[in-house]
Parts: C-alpha cells; structure tokens; sequence
C-alpha cells in the first residue's frame, strides 16, 4: 500500500516543502522525483507550498484563514477538545515545536528509529498543528482547531519501509485515542488488504473513530483507507465553498473541510510554517472537530460523533437543491460551531459509517444520550451508497438492490455489472484544464481550479514559484521576513 504523506512547496524562512527536502531550493522538483520512486500518483494531500516571505508568526495566525471561517473564538467557547487524544498515524510529530509543545504525548514508532516525535519528515508535525496547535507567546504561531487535545504521533512504516498504518490503527486504539487522524493514502481497493480491515474493525469495536483523506488526484476513486467501510473519508475545499479540483472523490465521502492555501506549523530549521493544498489538511480539521465533539459528548459513539459533523455540515450553495450525499462534498462542509450546538438526535451507534467486516449493529458500541436535545434516536441519515464490494459476485452492492427481476433477465444483468465493474475498477486518470470550466460546484466566475499534483512536471499555466511575485489571494501582505524564532528556527538539526 502506498501511504505515503503530501508534497508541498516553501515559504523562505516561514513556509517551507516536505518529503526530506533538505536544501532551499528546487523543492518542488526534489518532491516529484521522490513522488515518482514512491509511485504516489495517488497520495493523499498534495501539499503544495509557494515561496512567499513572512514577515512575523503573527502573519501567519493571520494567514490561517480556516480560523475565521469555522469562528473559533465561537467554537472555543463551547469545546477544545480537552482530554481527548488524537493519534496522527503520519511521518512523526515534532513535539519540540513551539505551537505545539506540551501538547504532543510519545506515541512510538514502529520502525525503531524514533521517529515519532523527532521526524525527519515534517508532515505529521503539520497535520498534528492543524489539529491541537496552540500556538505561542501573544499571539503568534499557528492554531488549531482543537488546541485543548493530546496529539498521540504514529510513525506510519516499519524499519523495512512497509505500511504499519494497521498495526498503528490498533497501537491507537489500545493506548486511549479517540480519534484517529490519517492524512495518507495508497491506491487500494476496499477490504483488500484484510489486516487494514481488520484494524479498522478493532476500531469500531472499541469506539474509536478513524477519519482519512480522499486523495489528491482529482479522481473519482477514494483512497485507502479512506474507502474502507468503517472509516470517515474526507474531500478538500477552498475559502469560497468550490471543491478542490484535484480532490478525489465518490460515495464513501462523508464530509469536506478547507483545504487549500491552509497554513500549518512544521518545517525543517529556518522555517516553521507550511502553507499547502490537499486533503491531508482537510481531514485533519475534520479529526480535530471530532475531538471537540467528544469532549462536549463523551457519551456519544464514534459513529454518533460522525453523525453529528455530517448533519451539521453547511451546504455550499452549488449544492442547494441537490442530491446529498455528494460525491465530492459530502453531506457539506465542516461546520464545527453547529456540531456542537444545533439539535441533533444521537441515533444509532453506527451512525453514518458503513458496516464494518466483523461488526454489526448488535456489537457495535451501545448508543450515548448526549443527544443536544434529547430527540428520539429513530431520526437516522438516509441510507447511504455503499462502500463496499459483495465479497462473493464482485458487484456494487447498491446494483444489486437496484436490480429488480428474476431468472435469465437477472442473471444476464449481473454479468454486465460485474464485467463493467471490473472494467472500471482502475478509471484512467483525465487531465484537469482548469481554464475550460469552473471547479465542481462553484458559480462560473470562481478563480480557476488548482494546479495539478502528483508527482508530474507542473502543467501548463502551472504559477512561478512565489518569490518577489505577489503572494496567494487572501494571503497577509508580504514584508521581508522576521524569524521568530532564530537562526535555526528554533528546531534541531537533522
């Protein structure tokens, strides 16, 4: 399984790329190269980071746009998340990172290299601020969603370079996480690989609820594990409520969250900040809203706690009038505000996550009465699509209902379906002109999709990266940059 984490590019000094890149320039370039070894055609979250000086960590509070779309001097008021541990299963988290510091707990790295808390690679470090960030001295540094959560870092591979994300799946689970965060992703069809889905059953089976990104390849085929039956997939979108182009989509999407140009803390020294596109960041606000519902709460299951964020979810207004789920946003986009607030019966335990292998709703976790108002629990989600395959013919499960008939006429129908599944089963990627149409959902004068990512030369168009030029839309302005935190960054050499 390829899991392996998101690109991004550098902000000199403040916002910088990922993947091991050591040297300040050509960061880009030294992504792609590694995306194409790695065949992460597929990865989920392109965090892709544009040169662009800051001038002070107050710039980049500012620069946290998500901050004023959830309002979270609102949302604090309410929940922090406190108490609630949150696994981030990723490259490692970097617990000495002043936005973070005191809130990150040893986790453990499987590999043996204690990568856990001193990455190498700092997108956990970026996802893990997404999510229990608190920021610094007055003011400055960046935020999270959740800042009253534990971070409990996973390192996602073992010594020999595998995926460990089952058996982190289950390290999580037994060291007390709530929640789990994975920002990654790997090209893998649902249930094949039995010990992931097994992993994702012990996590239902204990209560825990696993929330995964879509990908980045702007497909119409969910990464895994999002798109195993049991876990939360999440779908990017931007500050004007269009789906990102390159977010991969389908109906095991659940919900969708802002996620691009988002500003994270992580970076190796001399720059502490990220600013980037992808779902990773999407699914890590997602992660962090459920711990603010745990907290307000901790009766709720982890599918009463996904009901609460998808019938609280904000429907774009693309979207008004149409069919939900969608396959790109979901039931709406995060609203964590009304999550907590709004009149929601618990329903049942499984909430909207489809049936795991191996559990049901006689084993699932007993259903909590923290109700908001105490409505009867027979008020559930439309049934949705499934995500899963029937083990035994290969067909959609929801073809299989739709057919209606007997004898020759339904044998000869489930012969087509399951040749056009399998025909379909790996859908050739399209090449994304943003300039010939709006993003999906969007009125026709949104700005232009963004630039495609996944470990290609940049398409044509593709925007210079930032230096002298102007920074993002919606971005602070630019002054020559002030390091908050010294010569290093404040970070240890690696």
């Amino acid at each position: 399984m390829t899991d392996d984490t998101i690109g991004s590019s550098r902000v000199p000094g403040a916002l910088r790329e990922r993947t091991g890149c050591q040297s300040t320039d050509g960061v880009l370039m030294t992504l792609t190269k590694a995306m194409r070894v790695l065949g992460a055609t597929t990865v989920a979250g392109a965090l892709l980071f544009t040169a662009a000086p800051v001038a002070s960590a107050d710039q980049v509070r500012d620069g946290q746009w998500a901050n004023s779309y959830f309002d979270l001097k609102k949302v604090w008021s309410v929940s922090k998340g406190d108490g609630v541990i949150v696994a981030v299963i990723d490259s490692g988290v970097d617990a000495s990172h002043p936005d973070l510091e005191g809130s990150v707990l040893p986790g453990y790295d499987q590999s043996g290299q204690g990568l856990n808390t001193k990455p190498t690679d700092f997108h956990g470090t970026n996802m893990a601020s997404l999510i229990a960030g608190h920021g610094h001295g007055d003011g400055e540094g960046v935020v999270g969603l959740a800042p009253g959560a534990k971070i409990l870092p996973i390192y996602k591979k073992s010594a020999d370079g595998s995926s460990e994300t089952a058996n982190g799946i289950r390290w999580a689970v037994d060291h007390n996480a709530k929640v789990v965060n994975i920002s990654l992703g790997g090209s893998k069809a649902p249930k094949s690989d039995p010990e992931l889905t097994k992993a994702v059953a012990y996590a239902a089976q204990h209560d825990v609820l696993i929330v995964a990104s879509s990908g980045n390849s702007g497909l119409g085929t969910v990464d895994s594990p999002a798109n195993e039956p049991g876990v939360l997939a999440v779908g990017a979108t931007d500050k004007n409520d269009a789906s990102w182009s390159k977010s991969d989509y389908g109906p095991e999407v659940l919900i969708s969250a802002p996620g691009v140009q988002i500003v994270s803390a992580g970076g190796p020294p001399g720059s502490p900040y990220y600013i980037a596109d992808g779902t990773s960041g999407s699914t890590a606000y997602v992660a962090a809203a459920a711990a603010l519902v745990r907290a307000k709460f901790p009766k709720l299951t982890a599918g009463q706690v996904a009901n609460r964020l998808i019938k609280s979810a904000s429907v774009p207004a693309g979207l008004k009038g149409g069919k939900v789920p969608d396959p790109h946003y979901g039931y709406g986009i995060l609203s964590p505000y009304d999550a907590l607030t709004k009149d929601i019966p618990a329903g049942p335990a499984q909430g909207p996550l489809a049936a795991v292998a191996g559990t049901g709703s006689t084993s699932s976790p007993t259903a909590g009465g923290d109700s908001a108002g105490g409505a009867a629990p027979g008020d559930t989600l439309p049934t949705l699509p499934s995500a899963s395959r029937d083990d035994a013919s290969g067909t959609s499960a929801g073809v299989m209902i739709g057919v209606v008939g007997a004898g020759i006429a339904v044998l000869v129908i489930v012969i087509i379906v399951v040749v056009v599944a399998r025909n379909r089963r790996r859908p050739a990627p399209m090449p994304v002109q943003p300039q010939q149409q709006p993003p999906y959902g969007t009125a026709p004068n949104w700005p232009s999709a963004q630039q495609q990512f996944g470990g290609q030369a940049p398409a044509p168009g593709y925007p210079p990266q930032y230096g002298n030029q102007a920074p993002p839309p919606g971005y602070p302005p630019q002054n020559p940059y002030q390091n908050p935190y010294g010569p290093d960054g404040g970070q240890s050499q690696r």
